[in-house]
Order: C-alpha cells, then structure tokens, then sequence
C-alpha cells in the first residue's frame, strides 16, 4: 500500500443535527420560542469537515447513514471538500441529534444513534487506509455493538500497517454508560487521545484536568485535553508539557467546537506540526465553530486558510 498521499481516514458518525437556539430557559409543558435549524452533522463528520477547511487536501469518512438522508450527507460532505465514503442502511434512519442551545451556547444533546452505530465489522477493510497517513475514530463508535468491534479493527489493521490513530471519547455521558475500563481497553494502542475535561475526568477519576491529562499520557503517548474558552493542554509521558490559550470570541452555538478543534489538529499534524503548534490550530477553529451555528465550518471553498474568530 502506497500512503505518500497522507491522507486523513475519518471512521465515524455522520448525522442530522436540529438545532434549536432558546433564549430563555425551557418552559415544561408549553412552547418555548427558538430558533431551529436542521443541518448536517456527526462528531466524526465535523471533524472531517473542519480538517479540510484547515488545509488538509485528502479528507475521507467512513459511516452507515440511512437511506432516508444518504444524498443530502455525500453533497455535504463534497461541498465541504470530503471524501464521502457513506454506506446506505436500509433497516435504520440516520442519526439524528437534537441540540438545544441556551443563551450562554452550551449545548445539551438528545441523541438518537439511528444507522451510525450499525457499522459493521463486514463494512471495514484494511484496503481502506490505502493512501492514508492518519486513521481518526470518533469515540462514539465505542458505545455499541458492532461499531465497536469495527473500531477496534480499524485501528489493529493501522497499527499493523503503522499509520497513526487518534480517537476522540465523544460522550461524558455515554462514557460513564460504557464504563471507564471498558473504553480504555478496547481503544488500547491508539497514538493520540482528544478528549475535553469532562471526558478526562470520567476516563480516571480526576477533577483537576492536568492531572487527568498527565494520568492518560501514561497510557497514550500523545494526550490533548480541551478546555472550552479556557483552550487546551498537551501531555505527553505522563506530564502536562504545553498550555495552549484559546483566542476570544463572542459565541453562539458551542456544538461541534471540539469537533473543530479535533479536525484542525489533525490537519496541522497531518501538515508536520509540532502537538503545541497543532493544539494552537485547534483552538482557533474551535474558536471560530461558537461564532457559527452548528458543528460545520463557515461556507467557503476548502482550505480556505486560517480563519480568525469574531471576538
């Protein structure tokens, strides 16, 4: 297999988002007046979308979507300057997820997995990392059965053909579902874990998120931890080596700013940057996904370069 096209393979979740923007706190029982938005989605999907706006010219994602939506993902995703590599489920709708956002744009998810989490050990080849430089699993693969035993599968054919894998835990909440033990071992090998503190925290019990970083570089040899507006820190052989500030910005949806952060960071490591440098990057796209409703970049042509947040 020829890899010197150093490509970036995205295995994941591609999902709808509705995006619903309230002003004021939830009424029970009644309305509450938002503002609702129906666009595309997915952790996994996201972080593809935001690797190509930073300048990576080979992006590719791998997931299940229903049939009910498949043509709307692939034209979005080849608008955004990915490789769609989407696989029609018949039986099961596509994920959807519905984010309400309230007037600080934090962000809570009601989260329907639908097809994503349907991907099958039988829809995975190694043939795949033909021409890829880095393999990125989204963490939610983990939460079922067969997407699990799909990831992992993935990820022991990288290992074995020396490509580089960085997984993103997801989900706080699907985590603790999961257990810690559980995750850590079926993501056993992965070079690079990017979780934001409060995965790192439910992944080894610490509340201080440089101490759970410097735990988790124990077990991985690269470790990013995102801290929101806050920005990010590196730890590598089990200490915190770089503190990464995240420029200012007014946001107004947080949904998918760790997605942003991840696919930035793969392109600048995909590019030869150093972690500090890739976790600068990454922080300036997340801080740009808050100015933006949704978890996709802005609209513009791919690689359009460094984007600089509305502060």
């Amino acid at each position: 297999m020829s890899r010197a096209a150093g490509a970036l393979l995205v295995v994941g979740d591609v999902v709808t988002d509705v995006v619903a923007r309230h002003r004021t706190p939830l009424a029970t029982a009644t309305d509450t007046a938002a503002e609702i938005r129906t666009l595309p989605g997915g952790a996994g999907a996201n972080a593809a979308c935001w690797a190509a706006r930073s300048g990576c010219s080979d992006v590719r994602v791998l997931g299940r979507v229903g049939t009910d939506a498949a043509d709307w993902h692939e034209r979005a995703l080849r608008r955004a300057g990915v490789r769609p590599l989407l696989l029609p489920d018949a039986e099961a709708a596509t994920a959807t997820v519905i984010a309400l956002v309230d007037s600080s744009a934090e962000r809570t998810f009601l989260t329907d997995s639908g097809a994503a989490l349907r991907l099958s050990p039988g829809d995975w080849s190694a043939g795949l990392l033909d021409g890829v430089a880095r393999l990125h699993l989204s963490g939610y693969l983990f939460f079922a059965e067969p997407s699990r035993e799909t990831a992992r599968l993935a990820l022991r054919d990288a290992r074995e053909a020396g490509v580089p894998v960085s997984v993103d835990p997801a989900s706080a909440g699907f985590l603790a579902e999961l257990g810690r033990d559980r995750f850590l071992a079926a993501t056993d090998g992965a070079e690079v874990l990017l979780p934001n503190a409060d995965e790192a925290r439910s992944l080894t019990g610490r509340d201080e998120p440089e101490v759970a970083a410097a735990e988790l570089s124990r077990r991985f040899p690269l470790v990013v931890v995102t801290l929101g507006a806050a920005g990010a820190l590196v730890a590598e052989g089990g200490a915190v080596t770089t503190r990464v500030a995240a420029p200012a910005a007014r946001p107004v949806d947080s949904t998918g700013a760790g997605d942003a952060f991840t696919g930035a960071f793969l392109a600048a490591r995909l590019a030869g940057a150093d972690p500090a440098k890739a976790a600068e990057e990454g922080c300036r796209a997340g801080a740009v996904a808050v100015t933006v409703v949704g978890g996709r970049p802005p609209v513009g042509p791919p690689g359009a370069g460094r984007l600089t947040p509305d502060a």
